[in-house]
């Protein structure tokens, strides 16, 4: 009788865990999960694509605050 108790006791505390750690990681995301299930696609995220676009940015950047260089010669007297 006694191990059937104890038995019961640790199967209950091991499903209030489990239910508990189920409860934790899904709440902050209950939002996106309920988006995905009624067929709404998250775009793609793209870290190769965004950061071609970023090294451009810094690329126009560096070449819009060089220094203009001078298409001619000035000529000294002789």
């Amino acid at each position: 009788m006694m191990m059937a108790l104890i038995g019961t006791l640790i199967f209950i505390g091991a499903m209030a865990l489990s239910v508990a750690m189920i409860a934790t990681t899904v709440a902050p995301q209950w939002r996106r999960i309920m988006r995905l299930a009624s067929g709404r696609v998250e775009a793609g995220f793209m870290p190769l694509a965004t950061l071609a676009q970023a090294e451009r940015r810094i690329a126009v950047r560096r070449w819009a605050a060089a220094p203009a260089l001078a298409t001619y010669r000035s000529r000294a007297a002789a």
